[in-house]
């Protein structure tokens, strides 16, 4: 059998993803598209860290399949937007628990799509961050687009797009699409201990976080409250919360169980 794109290492709590590739090949998409769905459905995963091998965390398309596909017919090229990217990027919303992304390297076009994708960031030092698809003539996918006007805005979301100009970890963490940069040695160090941090806390109250805010920008305050109220309603009756309010009572730490 042939090497995998993926692989998947689970350590107390945490499922660490690494892509095996510079770039997204098909097979890599389905691949991590097969694994973000396992993880989703497994309930001993409390949090996720998505992270490359190498030099890049993702560039993207993987432009020599890309071209091969252009030359057996251009008109259909593109298909493999709605057919494998979108999936891919819904998956990755959908996943319940809290996901941090490593950013070890080089991030463009879709590879950045994958690292918005997740809920925290956590990016090498000096490492260029790219939207990249105006340089080959396209327009955008994977949700950039969509991710970018929620980061940064309307306005530098155009720049980013129109220009494709690479920018920084530390630009980024000044637009605030990074929340930490480090050395690129202590990445994956430093992604594993927010993981670890975020398995050992209260899921459900996390993924009531998620739920909030996947449609905070967008419902209007009438929805947001009903749906806050009804999350917080079901997060009473946890045993986490009655664990952290009597943890607060006796002055002492909380012992989550994701329950």
């Amino acid at each position: 059998m042939s090497e995998p794109t993926v692989t998947r290492t689970d350590t107390g709590g945490v499922a660490t993803l690494t892509l095996l590739r510079p770039a997204l090949t098909s097979r890599l998409r389905t691949e991590l598209l097969a694994v973000v769905r396992e993880l989703s459905a497994d309930a001993s995963v409390r949090a996720v860290v998505l992270t490359g091998s190498g030099r890049a965390f993702c560039l993207g398309q993987d432009l020599t399949e890309h071209a091969e596909v252009l030359r057996g017919g251009a008109a259909d090229s593109l298909g493999v937007v709605a057919a494998e990217y979108n999936p891919l990027l819904l998956a990755l919303a959908a996943v319940p628990v809290p996901v941090v992304v490593g950013v070890n390297g080089a991030c463009a076009g879709a590879g950045l799509g994958l690292a918005l994708a997740g809920d925290l960031r956590v990016a090498a030092a000096g490492a260029k961050l790219s939207t990249a698809f105006a340089g080959i003539g396209l327009s955008s996918d994977s949700a950039v687009a969509a991710r970018l006007v929620h980061c940064v805005g309307g306005s530098r979301a155009a720049e980013l797009l129109l220009l494709a100009e690479p920018f920084t970890a530390e630009t980024a963490a000044g637009w605030g699409l990074v929340h930490r940069v480090v050395p690129v040695e202590e990445v994956h160090a430093e992604a594993q201990a927010l993981a670890t941090r975020l398995a050992t806390g209260p899921t459900a109250a996390y993924r009531a976080v998620k739920t909030v805010l996947a449609t905070a920008g967008t419902d209007t305050l009438k929805t947001t409250l009903a749906l806050e109220a009804g999350l917080q309603g079901e997060l009473g009756a946890t045993a986490d919360h009655r664990e952290a309010v009597e943890a607060f009572l006796a002055k002492r730490p909380a012992r989550f169980t994701g329950r």
